[in-house]
């Protein structure tokens, strides 16, 4: 197996699935085999032939998660078009960016909002000719019109195109999300994405029996991978009706395995939390007191006390824990950003696997995960997987080398030579270290680490995850740089914050809008308390001195956030300045 739209054919041949990919449509599950997803692939590839697709095309796609997306990634590949995966929640000027520095060629967008959006864009866009849906509208080109002429085409063709495509071609173009300045078109061969997912197979605690749920965005290359990786082990792929939905979805499809980002992750927990808060008396008791177990839990060190709790805590509390998560779950996968140690530690301790792990876009993405089969260590990301080697700067940054890192960035030979030196290592732009010899630990990255005015360093994402463990603290954004001191922007937990106030008898703050609440002393006050807490982990120059309370939460479609969950350091600055002047105006 040597390209990526190998894969497929390899399940036709090993384990061949009728139930490959499954939808829900109108309340039911529906499902495409494999056969019947190859022979729509050989269509899709010959209609694109049809309209003039050649080798080295743009093809791109703009759409939330679907097996139609899937089809036309792999027929594209197949017949030597570049695949250029979008987000479909970006700035107008980014996909203006996107198309014209990639010069897409043709585009199939998920719904009609989609298609008129980039419909307005098309006089900007001159290299685009053909615009497609994947949801049927009138008056909308449908992607089924790529297959209009296929039979033109023969099989001979589809042939002679896939065997000149070789294991180091360009497969790919992702463009990063653009914190800064204009998205980088990150390039990545048939090559870099496989040897991703051949070293993650030993990773995996699924195989040809398995049914794993999807919801992240296949257009991030952490989503993507895993769906080459499950197709090659042969999964049953469910998709997640939306992110409102996945707690429904998870129940019905009860998965072996998903994948989330902290921030999904941390949404769970407090959801559980909120159940047991609405218990009583001894039910009440039982559950916190379980909470308190997992708080404590250790993979190595447990006495046979502790373990004699934890069983109980399991068989009480914890395993209705698991049922809320379809009863079958083997592993959840996460990854993207930090996810908080006492999370890890809790679903551990509940019996549901947590396998954290690291990567980047410019690495395939993976890096290192922690995975069953070489222990787990809380708190680092795991050991690195297969053919990747990783050596520690002088100044902490991590360092890659291996089969996963990029080609380079697409038009930016430069930048190119900035990320990858002349020893092949590429620089992650992440401070980390090993423990225990071989577990990769990231403590920060290494453009968000500061100065204050003093000349100490703040490292501000460990300080955030830290903070956010009080329930109390739904987000948090650490500044300072060149500053006196370290303040915060933080957004409180509002729904908790509700039930405390109900709680404590306190209905009239209880009443109040967001708005009201972050002016209303008892809350500042009792945010303090939290603050003070916490700052009793850190020493007195890393400590958070003041902090300003926001109404609202950070946010994709706000712009402080990535699509994949991370803070926009620099766009929140600029929005919340005043703020930030505020803190510092004494």
């Amino acid at each position: 197996m040597k390209r990526l739209f190998d894969i497929p054919y390899y399940q036709l041949e090993k384990f061949p699935n009728s139930k490959m990919f499954s939808t829900k449509h109108t309340g039911i599950w529906t499902s495409i085999s494999t056969q019947d997803f190859i022979n729509l692939v050989k269509k899709t590839a010959k209609g694109l032939i049809s309209l003039g697709i050649n080798p080295g095309d743009k093809i791109g796609i703009i759409s939330q998660n679907r097996f139609e997306w899937n089809v036309l990634d792999v027929a594209s590949l197949q017949i030597g078009a570049i695949v250029v995966p979008i987000y479909p929640n970006i700035s107008t000027e980014d996909y203006k960016y996107i198309f014209n520095d990639s010069q897409l060629k043709l585009c199939v967008v998920g719904d009609v909002n989609l298609y008129n959006k980039i419909n307005d864009l098309k006089k900007d866009l001159p290299v685009l000719e053909f615009l497609f849906c994947f949801t049927k509208e009138e008056f909308i080109p449908h992607w089924f019109e790529i297959h209009k002429n296929y039979t033109n085409i023969s099989d001979e063709i589809i042939v002679d195109r896939k065997s000149v495509i070789q294991n180091q071609d360009l497969a790919t173009i992702i463009y990063t999300s653009g914190t800064t300045g204009n998205p980088k078109g990150v390039m990545l061969s048939h090559n870099n994405i496989l040897s991703n997912v051949m070293g993650c197979v030993d990773r995996m605690p699924c195989d040809e029996h398995s049914r794993v749920l999807t919801f992240l965005p296949v257009c991030h290359v952490y989503e993507r991978m895993l769906h080459y990786l499950y197709i090659y082990m042969g999964c049953a792929i469910y998709f997640a009706e939306s992110l409102d939905t996945i707690g429904e979805n998870i129940k019905e499809v009860k998965p072996h395995m998903f994948t989330a980002v902290p921030r999904l992750i941390e949404k769970v927990y407090e959801k559980i939390i909120s159940k047991g808060e609405e218990l009583t008396g001894l039910k009440r008791k039982l559950f916190f007191l379980a909470v308190k177990i997992g708080e404590q839990y250790d993979v190595i060190n447990r006495s046979v006390f502790y373990n004699f709790k934890l069983a109980i805590a399991r068989k009480l509390i914890f395993s209705k824990w698991k049922e809320a998560l379809g009863g079958e779950t083997r592993a959840i996968v996460s990854g993207s950003a930090a996810l908080q140690p006492k999370l890890a530690k809790m679903f551990l301790a509940a019996d549901i696997t947590i396998l954290e792990g690291y990567g980047l876009t410019e690495t395939s993405p993976v890096i290192s995960v922690n995975c069953i089969k070489n222990g787990i260590r809380i708190g680092t990301v795991g050991t690195l997987i297969h053919d990747v080697q990783v050596k520690i700067a002088e100044d902490g940054e991590i360092l890659v080398k291996g089969p996963n890192v990029m080609m380079g960035y697409y038009n930016l030979p430069e930048k190119t030579a900035e990320e990858i030196d002349s020893e092949g290592w590429f620089h992650t732009g992440d401070i980390g270290k090993f423990v225990e010899g071989k577990f990769l630990k990231i403590t920060d990255r290494k453009k968000e680490i500061f100065k204050t005015s003093g000349g100490k360093y703040i490292i501000p994402q460990a300080m955030e995850n830290k903070f956010k463990e009080s329930r109390f603290i739904e987000q948090m954004m650490v500044v300072g740089e060149g500053q006196k001191f370290p303040g915060a922007l933080i957004v409180p937990n509002f729904n908790y914050i509700k039930e405390w106030a109900h709680n404590k008898h306190l209905n009239s703050i209880s009443q109040l809008s967001n708005i009201e609440l972050i002016q209303t002393n008892e809350i500042i006050d009792r945010i303090q308390k939290e603050v003070d807490v916490m700052n009793s982990n850190y020493g007195g120059f890393e400590q958070i001195k003041r902090f300003i309370l926001l109404d609202h939460e950070f946010s994709v479609e706000g712009g402080e956030l990535t699509p994949t969950l991370k803070l926009k350091r620099k766009i929140i600055l600029s929005k919340y300045h005043k703020e930030v002047e505020q803190i510092y105006s004494v």
